[in-house]
């Protein structure tokens, strides 16, 4: 009898929302006024005792168009069974979701980072119109993570993230490949390195099956930041999303399992997302970002999380943080090694087990297991010592501040980002080569008329002149398929890949479209990178400048629809291109 009352009281508890939907007490007024609600829900499968459960949202973000969501209807299935198993009542629900390895170079890509945005939206709708008591949020592809975050964030919500994991590596002739392979094969093709049958070969290799792309690209990245946050299991961020035979990996399912329990921790502990979402634990997830090699995207994204978060995050503390954290991983696209190759060795918790007794991650931070980070990584693996997939503190891939990079200059007043990921890049100056888009940049990069030296200005990119800040991967792949990476430098107010690496600044703020410096570039201007300065700097006079900007005008958009109320709502890159 103790027992059963103990486990009512925990239900009572766990379900204080839900209340308002449902009803509290049979025979209350309440009661009485949810009615018509009941009824409804019976239809759905609402038995008597079910309206004394917890209802619990389940953010199922699956979609059969990319293989990074493709899976996550049967993750979605799992996690369901074990909600039910817990006592709980199981919503669930889809969301938009917009491949950027797809979309890439067209202009469907002017809705992938809109999408992050709309997903976070659409799981804030439906998790506070129904009243729910605990969130579950599943993201694969590179928006639909961050996305699945922040309403979690935004709302303060009880709840837990789940990553749909890693996609297997492919292989051609001995070397392991990923999505990245094929658009630097495009490159490589344009240039004459290889013909049709070997860019056919490289298509029909790269992936293998579902999973998210598999290099330390955007979605590893912010998968493993969010684990580091503590908002996910540990472990589950490297865990591949299926076997060989496409079948879903045991460590995935059981990081469903995993994650329910999680959220019933929260829920019987009233542990918030906004009190693991500190900033120390910012801080946490920035130094993964910097350690293991992440993605230039996860400075826009941990921008809005913090946003959503109501924590005192600016661009400049990626830079004070990265001061102090080398970079250890060996991973593509600038490495050898992929996320499955983490998993084998420990994953995540193995490195920052490793960071933490290095005196790099605040081990006092409290994570959805209902434990600190310090309390989850005590029992985590140590790095082994033969392996090249971490490197020590002591001899790293880079030293601290060699990463990710966050510059200013008078053509990036607000910020720019660029990727060094060891390279020593310490001044490139050229001339500038202007265009107003990403496919006009690409079809100069294919006929051969970038060489040495060049500056490839790609603008009216950004988030409000895109609209929608696209990713540069076609033109920055196809730059490094022609054997120009380490020569020719390209520059944009739009976005990279994760899987993007060269001599690439992105997220120049202001934006083109609101006037800012690189709206005023003109063809054959000297523009010089100093990234051990942290400068972009663009060579010519203030009263020239001036004399442009008096001349310049805004350019005029045909928007409708999303785009249209994107462009007017969303703010600078510099600030996380968040809508509200």
């Amino acid at each position: 009898m103790a027992a059963d009352q103990e486990e009512t009281n925990v239900k009572d508890s766990a379900r204080r929302r839900s209340q308002g939907l449902v009803g509290d007490t049979p025979g209350s007024e309440l009661w009485q006024k949810r009615t018509a609600a009941r009824a409804m829900l019976r239809a759905v499968n609402f038995d008597d005792e079910d309206f004394f459960k917890p209802i619990v949202s389940v953010a199922c973000t699956h979609t059969n168009a990319t293989p990074c969501n493709a899976h996550l209807d049967q993750l979605g299935a799992v996690i369901m069974e074990e909600v039910k198993q817990r006592g709980g009542k199981p919503f669930v629900f889809g969301t938009p979701v917009i491949s950027d390895g797809e979309t890439m170079g067209t202009t469907g890509m002017r809705y992938s980072l809109v999408s992050r945005d709309l997903i976070a939206d659409c799981i804030e709708t439906m998790h506070e119109g129904y009243l729910s008591d605990g969130l579950i949020t599943m993201g694969g592809c590179d928006k639909s993570i961050p996305g699945a975050l922040m309403p979690l964030l935004r709302t303060d919500a009880m709840g837990v993230m789940l990553y749909g994991g890693s996609i297997l590596p492919g292989h051609l002739d001995g070397n392991d490949l990923t999505v990245v392979s094929s658009f630097e094969a495009i490159g490589a093709r344009g240039a004459g390195r290889i013909d049709d049958d070997q860019l056919t070969r490289v298509e029909k290799n790269s992936c293998p099956g579902p999973g998210a792309c598999g290099g330390m690209f955007t979605a590893n990245t912010m998968s493993s930041i969010i684990e580091a946050m503590g908002m996910s299991v540990p472990y589950s961020a490297a865990h591949t999303a299926v076997t060989r035979d496409n079948q879903l990996s045991k460590d995935k399912v059981l990081d469903c399992v995993r994650s329910v329990d999680a959220l019933f921790t929260c829920l019987e502990n009233r542990i918030t997302a906004r009190q693991i979402c500190t900033k120390k634990a910012f801080e946490n997830g920035i130094v993964i970002m910097m350690a293991l090699g992440g993605s230039t995207n996860a400075v826009l994204h941990l921008l809005a999380l913090a946003h959503e978060a109501q924590v005192d995050l600016t661009i400049d503390d990626f830079n004070r943080i990265a001061d102090r954290v080398p970079l250890i991983g060996d991973f593509k696209p600038f490495g050898r090694y992929v996320m499955a190759d983490l998993e084998k060795i420990g994953g995540v918790p193995m490195v920052m087990k490793y960071l933490l007794s290095k005196g790099l991650i605040h081990g006092d931070c409290m994570t959805v297991t209902g434990k600190t980070v310090a309390e989850n990584l005590a029992d985590a693996p140590d790095p082994p010592i033969e392996s090249n997939v971490i490197l020590p503190v002591e001899q790293p891939y880079a030293g601290p501040g060699k990463h990710v990079v966050v510059m200013r200059g008078n053509l990036a007043p607000e910020g720019a980002v660029i990727k060094l990921s060891g390279k020593e890049i310490d001044r490139h100056r050229g001339p500038a080569r202007v265009f107003e888009s990403e496919e006009s940049a690409l079809d100069a990069v294919l006929a051969g008329k970038i060489v040495d030296n060049d500056v490839v200005v790609i603008r009216y990119e950004g988030p409000r002149g895109g609209p929608g800040m696209r990713e540069m991967l076609s033109p920055s792949a196809a730059i490094m398929g022609a054997g120009l990476g380490k020569t020719v430098a390209l520059i944009t107010d739009g976005r990279f890949s994760g899987g993007t690496h060269g001599i690439m600044v992105g997220h120049i703020s202001p934006e083109a479209h609101v006037g800012g410096p690189i709206a005023l570039v003109e063809e054959g201007d000297i523009i010089v990178l100093e990234p051990g300065k942290r400068l972009l700097t663009l060579e010519v006079s203030d009263d020239e400048l001036e004399r442009r900007r008096q001349t310049w005008r805004p350019r005029t958009q045909q928007l409708t629809g999303t785009l249209k109320k994107y462009s007017q709502l969303v703010s600078s890159a510099s600030l996380g291109a968040v809508t509200h």
